[in-house]
């Protein structure tokens, strides 16, 4: 990766990293609940930044050690079923539109399968892996996931996850500079992640244009 592109990486994620910190640090436990709602909706927010200095903050006394926890998990609940919703009711557009999005009704028949064998594994786990955490519970709608069990799995999943990095960075205390610096890592990642993804669509898009376009031609 050419020099100029990680110096732009390494500026976006420290102002990332203290625009987050600074969210949580101004507002506390709204800033917690602010941040970690999109996150689970689809909007890729890491919240490895935000539990870390939640936890730190914590260790300083600024709340309770569990209370961002708590917080942060009802937050990704309720950003888990606005994205929910969003595949549940965009279904019948997919299929509508299914030439120009690459997807057919037998891609959704995979997709209902995959998730009536394995998708309270796939919804639970998820929730403790970076970015899949973050799209997993469009597909769950789209898929038609029964709502009450999808919200009691991305409870129980979400919280363990968020607990830990609540008491990692409660632990840091004194080394959360050490620690911040790392977040560059999952930063990296992150941003990694949206421009292959970015990509790829832009590249299924450009190749089902260029195969409509041929009939035509002809």
């Amino acid at each position: 990766m050419p020099l100029t592109a990680l110096l732009v990486m390494a500026s976006v994620t420290d102002k990332l990293a203290d625009w987050v910190t600074g969210v949580v640090d101004d507002i506390g436990l709204l800033g917690i609940f602010v941040l970690m709602a999109p996150e689970s909706a689809c909007i890729p927010i890491p919240s490895e930044p935000t539990m870390l200095f939640a936890g730190f903050a914590a260790s300083d006394g600024a709340y309770p050690w569990w209370a961002p926890a708590l917080v942060a998990t009802f937050a990704n609940l309720v950003g888990s079923i606005v994205a929910y919703g969003a595949g549940y009711y965009g279904r019948i557009e997919l299929l509508e539109r299914q030439k120009f999005v690459h997807i057919s009704p037998k891609h959704l028949e995979w997709a209902d399968r995959f998730f009536q064998r394995h998708g309270d594994k796939a919804v639970f786990f998820s929730r403790m892996l970076p970015i899949v955490r973050t799209f997993i519970s469009l597909p769950a709608g789209i898929a038609r996931m029964p709502f009450g069990r999808f919200c009691l799995l991305t409870f129980l999943g979400a919280l363990p996850w968020n607990l830990g990095l609540v008491l990692a960075g409660y632990a840091a205390r004194d080394n959360w500079d050490q620690l911040r610096d790392y977040l560059h890592f999952i930063d990296y990642a992150v941003i990694l992640a949206i421009l292959a993804g970015g990509g790829y669509l832009l590249y299924r898009w450009r190749r089902n244009r260029s195969g409509r376009a041929a009939p035509d031609a002809v």
